[in-house]
């Protein structure tokens, strides 16, 4: 069997259908090679061998004793059963307890009188010593000799515990391994050997092997130690070499024109750049003045700017003969992009129009839902280039959508945009046109080296002179009522003030939300006990809106908005919200991003406890973007002691987004990120963390970059091309043209 083969071999081969069936249908683990980096999760150690009198409490231990009693008790009206075993070892006694369907095999072979090995966690229950569903082995009593050699071996282990499904438990998996194991000595290693040495790494072979069965818990550190590199390694040359290959293409470089659209624009603004936005707008424009793509990463503190960043380098590219394209992940982020830019601009947005300047180009909106006529009218703006600036949804993807020259794609919160969708408006171009990509959920380094690491990124932690503080506060409405009666209070208070104020939701109630949640109530099993407190539904725009009108906002101006209204009314509230013909907006999260209402300062979020962090920070930067400061108020009925308000208390505590998405990651941990929830694929990292092994994950891409440039196309390194194939298949690669 050559090196690459004994990996690929199919697990059906050696395992048997049944178990290859369920390894590849729960565990997505189809040959050897899955298996063998299917990890342990974690180790459970036996402990030394301990007598019955000196069992230490809530610790795992080992013990060897003789059986003395063993009985079936019933209970729950004869529903249930339970297996209670005494042991003796001469020194004392002790209860072992099994359940359910884990009776049927002890009590089988836990015989009065039978000697054997028991391992568990030591616990009390009634003022009793017991160990709850104990793994043991059986002794012979008459071979004195292979019982000590068996009673050692035992004690002494780290058992491996793994990721396992319902339909195959941590032991089976155990004695698959063991099946494939000898196979860990093919192991291609993709680490060239200078960096291995030089960082003093166990090679692959003894990596796995010590893994999947560790003698101590220093071979778990070294192969978790020398595993941990091979991921972030793999990965970072991937990324490094899409960087490698994207400055190979060719592209129109879009080099600055004095007197141009952009100083005329620039004259205009009543503000200075802050300095953050001067140096990354340098960065910006130095790239876009090459004959190679750019693909920067833009991201920023709410507030911090980046549509301004954005707008300045799609006026760049108009200066030099392009179109910009924005693309926007709604269609009410799309309008208010729009609007703002057009204001922003001013005359310069009426190109070719009556009182347009004769500098300024026209700045197109193009959406689903616009009618016939106003969509045949952009249409033919963008194809002839008389539109230089465009801004829409996912219908700018569309193929009948043309451009003259397109020099420039902004994705406006590009995780929700599918690589497909990215990949369609670049083809747009005559030559790739430059990327960038804008998130206006700070991330820290080592995500943004490891999600976006086939982008340079610019980082905008600054916030323009003006902005003013937000205060958040946690509002426990179930145990302190008075808390969100005084909530209302200062919403009034902030309305009498001249300001306005928001009011999240989290769900709409209209017909269509009640159906999909019966949907899903139906598909649901039974909640457990400790879920009783989710069964009320998530509060609704429509009701609490209703509530608010009659109750304590009675008198003010409130108004509606969610995603399920049509286009026009949309555009209309926000309109009149903007123009303070409204004093309060209840909404759902379709205000999270982009949204720019400096005279509203106050935000109440409902079931504040049913979003993520990220989300609450987005959503609390729509207040206090003006010049009073802003107030948002997380109302939740959560429990003080759970996770749910710890997560609150976290984002009521820091204004610094960086901080809350590294909390964010550490309760979701990356598999969020990096896994199914973002790319629709299985994360490929088991033993590497985004958030714990920023130094790995640093010194892998400064290893990668070295590696990629000496040699792009790995001729030099087959090891290393083997492992890339066999971590980023098809699937994997696609996920990281998305970020």
């Amino acid at each position: 069997m050559d090196r690459v083969s004994a990996f690929d071999e199919p697990l059906k081969k050696l395992l048997g259908g049944a178990t290859a069936k369920v390894m590849a249908e729960h565990l997505y683990l189809h040959t050897v090679g899955d298996l063998l980096h299917h990890y342990p999760r974690r180790y459970e150690e036996r402990g030394r061998l301990t007598t019955l009198t000196e069992l230490p409490l809530d610790e795992h231990v080992t013990v060897v004793a003789q059986v003395a009693d063993a009985r079936v008790m019933m209970f729950n009206n004869g529903r249930g059963k339970r297996l209670e075993v005494t042991l003796t070892d001469g020194s004392g006694r002790l209860q072992l307890v099994f359940f359910g369907h884990g009776v049927h095999k002890p009590h089988k072979e836990l015989l009065p009188g039978r000697r054997a090995m028991f391992a568990g966690k030591a616990s009390l229950f009634n003022h009793k010593m017991q160990l709850a569903h104990p793994t043991y082995q059986l002794l012979d009593a008459n071979d004195e000799d292979e019982a000590t050699e068996a009673v050692d071996a035992f004690a002494g282990q780290l058992l491996p515990i793994y990721p396992a499904c319902k339909q195959l438990d941590s032991w089976r998996i155990a004695k698959a391994v063991d099946t494939v194991l000898p196979s860990a000595q093919e192991a291609v290693d993709p680490l060239p050997p200078a960096l291995r040495d030089g960082r003093g790494l166990v090679p692959l072979p003894e990596a796995l092997l010590r893994i999947h069965r560790p003698h101590t818990k220093a071979d778990i550190a070294a192969a978790r130690d020398r595993l941990r590199w091979d991921e972030a390694f793999v990965l970072q040359v991937a990324l490094a070499r899409r960087r490698y290959a994207d400055t190979q293409l060719p592209a129109v470089a879009r080099r600055p024109v004095a007197g141009g659209l952009l100083d005329a624009f620039d004259a205009t603004l009543p503000f200075t750049l802050t300095e953050g936005q001067q140096k990354v707008t340098g960065e910006i424009f130095d790239a876009l003045a090459t004959e190679h793509p750019m693909h920067r990463l833009l991201q920023g503190e709410v507030g911090s700017g980046k549509t301004l960043v954005a707008l300045r380098a799609m006026l760049r590219t108009v200066d030099a003969g392009g179109q910009a394209a924005m693309l926007a992940p709604t269609e009410v982020l799309a309008q208010q992009h729009h609007r703002s830019i057009t204001e922003m601009m001013g005359e310069l947005a009426e190109g070719g129009l009556l009182g347009g300047s004769d500098l300024g180009t026209k700045v197109v909106l193009l959406t689903g839902s616009m009618g016939t006529a106003a969509r045949r009218q952009a249409l033919l703006d963008l194809v002839t280039g008389e539109a230089g600036i465009v801004i829409g949804t996912h219908a700018l993807i569309e193929d009948k959508v043309r451009f003259h020259d397109l020099g420039l794609v902004v994705v406006d919160e590009q995780h929700r945009f599918g690589v497909e969708q990215r990949d369609a408006l670049r083809s747009k171009g005559k030559q790739p046109p430059h990327l960038l990509v804008m998130t206006a959920t700070p991330i820290p380094r080592t995500v943004a080296m490891t999600v976006f690491g086939d982008l340079e990124t610019s980082v905008l932690d600054q916030l323009p002179a003006g902005r003013s503080p937000i205060a958040s506060h946690v509002v426990p409405a179930k145990d302190k009522p008075h808390f969100l009666s005084r909530a209302w209070e200062r919403v009034r208070e902030e309305v009498e003030n001249g300001h306005q104020a928001y009011v999240v939701c989290p769900r709409i109630g209209d017909d269509a939300d009640e159906a999909a949640e019966k949907k899903g109530k139906a598909g649901k099993k039974k909640a457990a006990p400790e879920e009783d407190a989710e069964k009320r539904p998530p509060l609704a725009v429509l009701d609490i809106a209703d509530q608010l009108a009659k109750g304590p906002l009675a008198g003010l101006r409130v108004e509606v908005l969610h995603g399920r209204m049509p286009p026009d009314d949309k555009d209309d509230v926000m309109r009149r919200f903007a123009d303070g013909r409204a004093d309060v907006l209840v909404a759902t999260t379709v205000i999270e991003v982009g949204v720019n209402v400096p005279n509203a300062t106050a935000m109440v979020i409902m079931d504040a406890d049913r979003f993520g962090v990220s989300q609450l920070h987005q959503l609390r930067g729509r207040v206090g973007r003006g010049s009073a400061p802003g107030l948002c108020l997380l109302v939740s009925e959560a429990h003080e002691a759970s996770p749910a308000r710890a997560r609150l208390s976290a984002v009521a505590a820091t204004l610094d987004g960086f901080e809350l998405s590294r909390i964010d990651l550490e309760q979701r941990r990356e598999g969020d990120v990096l896994g199914q929830a973002q790319s629709g694929v299985r994360s490929s990292l088991r033993v590497l963390s985004v958030i714990d092994d920023e130094e790995v994950i640093a010194a892998a891409r400064e290893e990668a970059v070295r590696v990629v440039a000496d040699d792009p196309g790995l001729e030099r390194l087959p090891e290393l091309r083997t492992a890339l194939d066999a971590l980023l298949d098809k699937e994997r690669e696609e996920y990281l043209d998305k970020g």
